[in-house]
This record gives structure tokens, C-alpha cells and sequence, in this order.
């Protein structure tokens, strides 16, 4: 007699981890899923996620049957978790339109700030916070149109991060992507963690730099892009 398989063999996550598992890739809390994700598992996955957060309401002592207020608590949050917070984790890389340097531009340009947020990998606590991205082109050089850094900016965030490593895989990004003479990132940021436990300290920031290229070996451009962050 065949045995009836169980709930927990059957669930998506499941088979959505040994797709991953068997490709040999990892799945931090900051990397992206999407390639081994199916269509239509989407929304198993959110059914499934809904009913684990209803156990941890549960065992947290919370009546979800009678308290009107948390009645769809777990349905909510596991939308918010899917379908936002961590949505960088479920989607593919925004369509990002590139163009020539055909003026062959080879100045500094900055942009930002850039609002970001995020929920810190430790506590799943929110991280508020701004990016600077300074970019030296050259004449071979990608150009990205000005939404497309908030874009690809709101693509990472979109995941359980530290902010250490959140500056390192926003850099890399682009770095490959425009293929410049140099490229600096600046975040300075928030982190709820700090705020809502432990020591709840309320103005502390975390302010962390990457340079690449022209940036690490030009003295003078770093501190050219440092101070006007300033202004």
C-alpha cells in the first residue's frame, strides 16, 4: 500500500529548494530565487507562508479566531513578506534600458539619494536608509536612464540584508552592468534593530562606502565625489 505523502514533503518550498539545492547554487537570505522558481508557485508559496505565520501567532498566544484584528494577520503579512519586503528575493532583475556614451562623456556624474528599504537579515527589523552611486564613465561605457538606479537599487533592498554586504552586491551591479572607468557607492541607513530592541538607540547610522576602479586608485576623485555628498 502506498504510503500518503505528507504535508510538509509536498510543500513548494520544498521543491522549490531542490530545484535550487540540485543547481548548486545557494539561497542566502539575500540572493535571488527567481530562475528556480515555477509559474503558478507563487501563489502556493504564499498560501503555505500564510499558514506558518498563522502557527507563529499562534504559538505567540494570539487568538486569530476571535480577535478581529488578526483574524488575516497571517495572510497579510505573508503578502507583505512575498509581494514586498522581500520581494527582490521572487522576481527576476528589472529590464533596465541601456544607451551609448555617445558624447563620450567622461566626468563624474552622481546620483542620489536614493530612498532604500530593507528588513535586516537578524531580526527581519526594517532598514530605512539613502545610496549615492558615483559613476566615471569612459567611451565604451552602458549608460542607464535615471529611474533605473532606484530600480535596480529597490531590486536588492528588497531583501533580507546586512548593510555590508547590501553596498558590495548594489556595487557589483552596476559595476558589470555600465562596465566604467570607476564606480563609488555610499549608504548610510537606519536599522530598526537598534531601535525597537536591544540597546534602543534611536540615532545611531551606519554609513558604509564601496569604490571601484578609477575610485580606488584616483585620491582626488574620491574625495571630489565624498565632498559633494556633503553639499
Amino acid at each position: 500500500m502506498p504510503k500518503s505523502s505528507s504535508p510538509i514533503a509536498d510543500a513548494v518550498s520544498d521543491r522549490i529548494r531542490e530545484r535550487i539545492v540540485a543547481a548548486g547554487k545557494r539561497f542566502n537570505a539575500n540572493d535571488n530565487i527567481a530562475e528556480f522558481i515555477e509559474p503558478g508557485e507563487m501563489e502556493l508559496l504564499l498560501g503555505e507562508v500564510e499558514g506558518k505565520m498563522k502557527a507563529v501567532l499562534e504559538s505567540l498566544v494570539i487568538d486569530t479566531t476571535s480577535d478581529h484584528n488578526t483574524q488575516d494577520t497571517a495572510r497579510r503579512v505573508a503578502k507583505m513578506y512575498l509581494n514586498e519586503v522581500f520581494r527582490g528575493r521572487y522576481v527576476p532583475a528589472p529590464t533596465v534600458t541601456e544607451f551609448p556614451n555617445v558624447e563620450q562623456l567622461n566626468e563624474l556624474m552622481i546620483v542620489g539619494p536614493i530612498k532604500v528599504r530593507s528588513a535586516c537579515s537578524h531580526h527581519l527589523c526594517p532598514i530605512i536608509g539613502r545610496v549615492w552611486v558615483g559613476v566615471m564613465p569612459n567611451e565604451h561605457s552602458n549608460l542607464i536612464g535615471l529611474s533605473k538606479y532606484a530600480r535596480l537599487c529597490d531590486w536588492v533592498m528588497s531583501r533580507p540584508q546586512i548593510q555590508e554586504e547590501a553596498v558590495t552586491q548594489l556595487t557589483s551591479l552596476l559595476y558589470e552592468m555600465m562596465q566604467p572607468d570607476g564606480l563609488a557607492l555610499v549608504m548610510e541607513a537606519d536599522h530598526f534593530c537598534m531601535h525597537w530592541r536591544g540597546v534602543k538607540d534611536s540615532d545611531s547610522k551606519m554609513i558604509n562606502s564601496v569604490m571601484r576602479g578609477s575610485f580606488l586608485k584616483d585620491a582626488n576623485l574620491r574625495r571630489e565625489f565624498l565632498s559633494l555628498l556633503n553639499r
